[in-house]
């Protein structure tokens, strides 16, 4: 199937009525999992830094897999990417109804330019994986709606805000996408409801689109690797390769990377870097400062996953996985990490140290973190966290 061609560009709402002042940067401030998994009617708050603490089984790493498939969908990708495993989404004690068919519900709240606006999504996911309705709602409006009205057809009705002669336009719109992704390309804004309408959608998408999912795997990151794009991938196991470009390329933000590591692992630190051999390969070692390199391959998994988070935190979205939004001016854009398994592996003074350079990160306002940890009393009262419990 085509991909549908890229939005226009992105042009900054204006404030919303009544003059309220909203963050210039959208962001995702709430995530709801209406019937998700293990979810039940859950409503997460999230701000700048959040993490997701409880124990084993309790849905964190759902919620983020959630997040992810939102982040998807609001970057134009089919049902089928954003869900590669539909069924494991619907809840376990969900009954089919007379036709079979089975789902999951989830939403999220962006703020903005454009104040609140909610996105709500009803997936089916049996017998056939589809939308099978969207809300967008601002200010208590319903901007968008849509319905899977016709089982037969590969299409759902849709009804957007005009509030011109006509106050809503109806029209059909794909059932394996995000229609709120797809209004900047149907909705011509000469109206004043047209335009609200687009100002809510883009605020979603920008608000969405900019996300880095990562679970750094030790594992992958010891040994030789070939140079290549220098995009950390969300294992990190090309965390080498990343270093070889970063190091050259920003050398205020490496010398904070250094001053990270030499927080957060044992013995002297004098630099981080990648070094090239021969066969076009690189491998990531400490420089001791005394004349002793020691490889990252040789640090235990706990260093090596507080290394490559500390580079996820200091780097953004400029070498990472994500691709920047290239109509969206930088200065509106935040990098969203989510980060299963934040503290998993680190000793007290590594997680310690990985939150002040996430809270100082954060405060910038150009990264968001959400990330699961098991037990989050060590991050209580930490000024700049957002700690939401969940339950098993």
């Amino acid at each position: 199937m085509t991909q549908p061609p890229a939005p226009p560009p992105f042009t900054p709402p204006g404030p919303p009525p009544g003059g309220a002042a909203h963050p210039e940067r959208p962001r995702i401030t709430e995530l709801r999992l209406s019937a998700f998994a293990g979810h039940r009617r859950a409503a997460l708050p999230l701000g700048p830094l959040t993490l997701l603490a409880g124990p084993s089984g309790c849905g964190k790493s759902s919620a983020l897999r959630a997040y992810e498939a939102l982040a998807r969908l609001g970057g134009g990708a089919a049902l089928g990417e954003a869900f590669p495993d539909p069924v494991a989404c619907v809840p376990e004690r969900a009954r089919p109804d007379a036709q079979r068919r089975r789902g999951f519900r989830i939403g999220c709240t962006a703020d903005g330019p454009a104040g609140p606006v909610r996105l709500d999504v009803a997936v089916q996911a049996e017998p056939h994986l589809r939308v099978a309705g969207e809300r967008l709602t601002a200010g208590g409006l319903v901007l968008l709606e849509t319905a899977l009205r016709d089982p037969g057809k590969r299409a759902v009705q849709a009804a957007w805000h005009t509030s011109g002669p006509a106050p809503v336009t109806h029209g059909p719109l794909p059932d394996d996408r995000l229609g709120t992704a797809l209004l900047p390309l149907r909705v011509a804004g000469r109206t004043p409801g047209q335009r609200r309408v687009l100002a809510a959608a883009e605020q979603m998408v920008v608000a969405l689109r900019s996300v880095f999912a990562c679970d750094p795997d030790p594992g992958r990151m010891r040994g030789l690797l070939p140079t290549g794009s220098g995009r950390l991938l969300g294992g990190c196991g090309n965390l080498a390769d990343v270093l070889w470009r970063t190091r050259a390329e920003c050398a205020r933000r490496h010398a904070h990377l250094v001053a990270a590591v030499r927080a957060g692992c044992a013995g002297p630190v004098a630099d981080v870097l990648a070094e090239p051999s021969a066969d076009g390969t690189v491998r990531a070692v400490l420089d001791r400062g005394d004349g002793i390199r020691t490889e990252l391959g040789r640090l235990g998994d706990g260093e090596l996953r507080y290394v490559a988070l500390a580079l996820v935190l200091l780097t953004g979205p400029g070498v990472l996985e994500v691709d920047p939004v290239g109509e969206v001016p930088a200065a509106l854009q935040a990098l969203t990490v989510l980060a299963d398994g934040f503290d998993r592996g680190l000793d007290p003074g590594q997680r310690s140290e990985l939150l002040r350079l996430a809270a100082r990160m954060c405060e910038r306002g150009h990264i968001r973190l959400v990330g699961a940890v098991s037990d989050a009393s060590w991050a209580a009262g930490s000024e700049g966290v957002t700690v939401v419990h969940l339950e098993p």
